[in-house]
C-alpha cells in the first residue's frame, strides 16, 4: 500500500493522453480554486477517498497489454507526498505514464518529471501574478508555475500546455498575450479548450463561451506560432 488518496478514476480514455488508450486516476486535493472548475469534489484534500488504491492497481494488472497507459490528475497530483511511488508501481507494470498539472510545486514537480513520459500542462492566465491569483483563486507565486515550466520545456519530455477559456476570466486578447509568452519561452505545443458554464455561473453564455473559437484571426495566429495546435469543445 503507498497511501495515495484517490478522488476518482476512469478506466478507459482516448481523450486523457495522445494517441494513447489510458486509464486516469484522480487524486484527491487541490492547492487552487479556479471559477471554472467542474471537480470540486477533488478539491479538499482531507475529504474520504471513493476508490480503494489496491483494487485500483489490481484493475491495473488485469488491463495489461490492453490499457497502453495510466493517467495522474486530479485535482492536483503534485499535492501527493506518495506520487512518484505510485508512478513507479504503475510503471512497473508497463504502462506509459502521464500527468496533469498546474504545476505549483517545482520542488515536487522536479521529483516526479523523470518518471513521466508525457505532460499536460494547464495554463490559466496569462503570466501576471494578480490574473493568476484571479484565475486560481490562490496566492500561488506565479514564479513557482513558471519554474515548473521552465524545467518541463528544460526537461526534452514530451508535453503539451492548455487553456480554458472562461469569458469571466480571459478576453481575446488574453489568448494572444498567453501565446507570446509561451512562444517565448520555446513551447510549441498548445491547445484552447472550450469552457462550459459549470452550474453556479449564470453570467456565461454559449456566445461568450465561443467568442474565441470563431475570432479567425486569433485562430490563425495560434496555427502560425505553434507546430502544434487545436481547439477541443
Amino acid at each position: 500500500m503507498i497511501n495515495i488518496k484517490i478522488g476518482g478514476a476512469e478506466r478507459f480514455s482516448l481523450v486523457d493522453f495522445p494517441n494513447k488508450v489510458a486509464a486516469v486516476l484522480f487524486l484527491q486535493g487541490c492547492p487552487w480554486r479556479c471559477p471554472f472548475c467542474y471537480n470540486t469534489h477533488l478539491q479538499a484534500a482531507d475529504e474520504q477517498e471513493s476508490i480503494d488504491e489496491e483494487a485500483f492497481f489490481s484493475f491495473l494488472e488485469k488491463r495489461k497489454g490492453k490499457l497502453d497507459a495510466v493517467v495522474f490528475s486530479g485535482g492536483e497530483p503534485l499535492l501527493q507526498p506518495k506520487l512518484s511511488e505510485a508512478i513507479q508501481r504503475a510503471k512497473s507494470l508497463g504502462f506509459t505514464i502521464g500527468l496533469h498539472t498546474g504545476g505549483f510545486n517545482p520542488a515536487a514537480f522536479a521529483k516526479v518529471l523523470p518518471l513521466v513520459d508525457w505532460v499536460g500542462f494547464d495554463i490559466k492566465a496569462p503570466f501576471d501574478e494578480q490574473h493568476y491569483h484571479k484565475a486560481t483563486g490562490s496566492q500561488t507565486p506565479l514564479n513557482s508555475i513558471l519554474q515548473s515550466l521552465d524545467m518541463l520545456v528544460a526537461s526534452g519530455k514530451d508535453f503539451e500546455t492548455r487553456t480554458t477559456c472562461d469569458p469571466r476570466l480571459l478576453s481575446i486578447e488574453d489568448i494572444y498575450t498567453i501565446a507570446e509568452q509561451l512562444k517565448e519561452r520555446g513551447i510549441k505545443n498548445y491547445h484552447l479548450q472550450k469552457y462550459r458554464p459549470i452550474p453556479s455561473d449564470k453570467e456565461s453564455t454559449e456566445d461568450m463561451c465561443n467568442q474565441f473559437f470563431r475570432d479567425k484571426a486569433l485562430i490563425s495566429y495560434l496555427e502560425q506560432t505553434f507546430e502544434i495546435f487545436d481547439t477541443r469543445g
